[in-house]
């Protein structure tokens, strides 16, 4: 009886393993996934086309100075970050309406994303050449840099560069948008050499946030050093307004890349979208940057490192009022996160609140 308790044993364990597969993935946390060679690769390759293709442009000024010298109008490219519909497309375009020669639009989605709905309108073939992403990993990083360096590429007017997601919505117009980023009274006094009107970069760049430690330390002790330290290292939302000024610097960068792509071993601290931009940018330019962000995020109710999703019955024009207000000289221009069914009640006071300024 008892020298058949291993045979037992082992053809339990044997008929548990397909049980065990099943379960493991809702049961573990994902495996980070890795930055390949050949992906590593073909973005150096991007980078480096589009810092040779910038290099006719003064690298202490902003682009808006090669703009105003042609008499061409600025534009804004918005980088459009997905793994899923763009269902909220319908109110972007008309947010864009009638302000096609002010805007670019640039996709990354994730090539496992099955689009329900194809993008149509202002939104069809505007997608770029997209790897694989993750959330809490460099993969994020590295798609918003694919951004940058594509739209930064393909147009020499593109002189502010907009990140933002599927579940981001306008809060404006856009030419209140448009306005506020290039008409402001917060960056009337800063001029470059030439005398001519210098422009920030939108960015939230926190330095006093009581997770700043264990973040720091995420990929061990000391593995930072010495390139950035723990005085340097900064934490903001990953949604940001660049000039292109600071585009290019972020697409330039190696040495901090090469920190920010390694993997962490305590991932319930790790967001590198969320650490490399702005501890990048703090050290190389904070004069250059506002500190804070124009995407507004509701963490009231946080799940899982997930902000508050708005659900149908709270959208209202009070709430687009609210989300609207901020502690600085600006608006919130941009809000997130938002459910696929608010799409029907946003649409229905899109003219009428959203778009009406």
């Amino acid at each position: 009886m008892f020298s058949s308790t291993p045979f037992v044993l082992s053809f339990a364990l044997l008929l548990s393993l397909p049980l065990l597969f099943l379960l493991a993935p809702r049961i573990l946390p994902p495996r980070p996934l890795p930055i390949s060679l050949p992906d590593e690769l073909d973005d150096l390759s991007l980078f480096h086309k589009a810092t040779i293709a910038s290099l006719h442009q003064s690298a202490s000024t902003s682009s808006l100075t090669h703009v105003v010298r042609t008499s061409a109008q600025p534009k804004i490219a918005f980088l459009f970050l997905t793994n899923s519909d763009l269902v909220f497309s319908p109110l972007w375009e008309k947010f864009f309406h009638g302000n096609q020669n002010l805007y670019n639009i640039y996709i990354h989605a994730d090539p496992s994303t099955k689009f329900t709905n194809p993008p149509t309108g202002v939104f069809k073939d505007r997608f770029i050449a997209s790897k694989k992403t993750q959330r809490a990993s460099p993969t994020l990083i590295s798609a918003a840099r694919r951004l940058l360096a594509t739209a930064l590429l393909d147009d020499p007017q593109n002189s502010y560069f907009a990140l933002v997601s599927q579940h981001c919505i306008p809060l404006h117009s856009f030419h209140f948008f448009y306005r506020s980023v290039f008409s402001t009274p917060f960056t009337s006094s800063l001029f470059n050499r030439f005398g001519e009107k210098k422009y920030r970069s939108f960015i939230e760049i926190l330095d006093k946030e009581s997770t700043l430690k264990d973040r720091y330390s995420a990929r061990g002790e000391n593995v930072m050093m010495p390139e950035v330290s723990f005085d340097q290292f900064r934490v903001g939302s990953q949604f940001f307004i660049l000039t292109r000024k600071h585009a290019l610097l972020v697409i330039k960068d190696r040495k901090l890349w090469r920190k920010f792509r390694l993997p962490c071993l305590n991932t319930e601290s790790c967001y590198p979208e969320e650490h490399y931009f702005p501890t990048l940018l703090s050290m190389e330019d904070p004069k250059g940057c506002t500190h804070f962000t124009l995407t507004r995020v509701n963490w009231t109710d946080s799940v899982d490192g997930h902000p508050h999703t708005y659900r149908p019955a709270e959208v209202s024009p009070e709430l687009i009022y609210r989300l609207r207000v901020s502690n600085s000289t600006y608006s919130y221009l941009f809000a997130r996160k938002f459910s696929p069914d608010c799409l029907t009640p946003l649409m229905d006071m899109a003219d009428t609140v959203i778009l009406r300024d």
